[in-house]
C-alpha cells in the first residue's frame, strides 16, 4: 500500500512538475520518516558567496555548482549524527549522482584532513569530495546553527529546502524526492 501511494505521488508530481521549480506540495507529500524534516521554501533563497576550500587549499564557491541540484551537507568529524548519516549520503551520491545532481559535504569548524580521510575510509565513503570550511565562515553566513544541516540548492544556485539534523538520505522517500527534482529540470 505504501509503495502504491509513493508511486501515485511520484506520478502526480511528474505530471505537474514545473521546469523551474518543482511543485513543493507534491514533493512534501512524498516525504516519509526522517525526510519529513526536509522543509521546502515557498520561494528560493539566495546563498552565500563565501569561499570554502579543498585539501590542496583551492578556493571553491557554491556558484561553481550552478546548473545542477546540490545536496549541501554541513558536517563535522566530531558530530555523532553527522557520522551516522554520512554513509547514506555516500549511497545517495552513488545511486543518483550525475550531471544533474551531486552530494556536496562540507566539513565545518575544526576538522583535520587526516581525521576526515580516516573517517571516510572507515565509513566506506569513496564518492564524496573532501571540502572544508575551517573557520565556519560559510556555515555562519548560511545560517547553520547546529550540525548536521543539509541545504538543497536548485540549478540556479538558490536554496530551495533545508533539513536540520540527520536523515536517511538513501531511503525510498529521499530517492523519490531527488529523482522527482532532477527529472523536473
Amino acid at each position: 500500500m505504501k509503495i502504491l501511494k509513493s508511486i501515485a505521488l511520484y506520478a502526480s508530481l511528474m505530471l505537474g512538475a514545473n521546469a523551474a521549480f518543482a511543485d513543493t506540495t507534491a514533493l512534501e507529500a512524498m516525504r516519509a520518516g526522517l525526510m519529513k524534516k526536509l522543509v521546502f521554501h515557498s520561494e528560493p533563497k539566495p546563498v552565500s558567496t563565501i569561499a570554502f576550500t579543498d585539501p590542496q587549499g583551492g578556493q571553491n564557491h557554491l556558484a561553481d555548482y550552478k546548473g545542477q541540484y546540490i545536496l549541501l551537507n554541513f558536517w563535522a568529524t566530531w558530530c555523532a549524527p553527522c557520522r551516522k548519516e554520512m554513509p547514506s549520503l555516500e549511497r545517495l551520491q552513488v545511486k543518483l549522482g550525475s550531471d544533474n545532481f551531486k552530494v556536496v559535504p562540507i566539513a565545518t569548524g575544526r576538522n583535520t584532513i587526516p581525521g576526515i580521510t580516516k573517517f571516510f575510509e572507515k565509513a566506506g565513503v569513496e564518492h564524496l569530495p573532501v571540502l572544508l570550511d575551517p573557520k565556519s565562515t560559510l556555515a555562519r553566513d548560511m545560517g547553520v546553527l547546529g550540525l548536521p544541516i543539509t541545504v538543497i540548492l536548485d540549478p540556479e544556485g538558490r536554496e530551495i529546502a533545508r533539513l536540520r539534523g540527520d536523515a536517511e538520505w538513501d531511503s525510498d522517500s529521499a530517492l523519490a524526492t531527488f529523482k522527482a527534482l532532477t527529472e523536473s529540470k
